[in-house]
């Protein structure tokens, strides 16, 4: 399996249509940023949740996803599963973000994403970082949408376990839905990790990547 590595990390944006999308997408990637880039700042956008149970949630466990990081949180208050009927909010949150953000990755929902508000966000976001490295995280859900990633971050066996407690630990108000269990997630993990030579992994859609290779 060919490998590129980031080099150097100061900064990393991730951004998520609904509490919960940023750990499920690219939580075990978060754990593996924060450990090897200590002071990693992150700059973290939802667009929903403000004011509720669910931003709670986000905060705590985005403080766990990113240990030791200089996390900063900014939660929204969108109705859920209206972004297009709201895009100009949506679109004046990303590129505020923007303007104060200079990040060496952006974590964001695929663009081609089932539901409306992911896919909504992903094409706010890949407009506003144009130059940027932008990795498109997938969330499992009744779609059926999960397509062929083009980029992985292999997770060990301990990541992956860390993810999912994380995840059952601190989104007690998703427990009750039929496809939030350890199966889901470390099936998908897995099935992933089989794709990039791994136990586990974590999968990403990149939709335009510039390499540095040497003059």
């Amino acid at each position: 399996m060919i490998r590129l590595g980031a080099g150097r990390l100061d900064q990393v944006v991730a951004v998520g249509a609904h509490c919960d999308d940023i750990a499920i997408g690219a939580g075990g990637t978060l754990l593996a940023l924060c450990r090897a880039h200590p002071g990693l700042r992150v700059e973290a956008l939802v667009l929903s949740g403000a004011g509720t149970e669910r931003e709670q949630e986000e905060r705590e466990a985005l403080t766990a996803f990113c240990p030791g990081a200089d996390l900063r949180l900014t939660v929204l208050k969108l109705p859920d599963g209206r972004l297009p009927a709201h895009w100009e909010e949506a679109k004046a949150a990303v590129e505020e973000l923007r303007e104060r953000t200079e990040p060496g990755l952006v974590l964001a929902p695929r663009t081609d994403d089932a539901h409306q508000d992911h896919r909504g966000l992903a094409q706010l976001v890949t407009t506003a970082y144009r130059d940027h490295l932008v990795l498109g995280y997938e969330i499992v859900k009744w779609d059926g949408d999960l397509g062929r990633p083009n980029a992985y971050q292999p997770l060990s066996v301990e990541l992956a376990e860390e993810k999912v407690r994380l995840l059952q630990t601190h989104y007690a108000s998703q427990r009750h839905r039929p496809w939030y269990d350890r199966e889901a997630f470390l099936g998908l993990a897995r099935i992933r990790g089989i794709e990039c030579h791994a136990r586990y992994a974590e999968a990403f859609a990149v939709t335009k990547l510039t390499l540095d290779l040497g003059d």
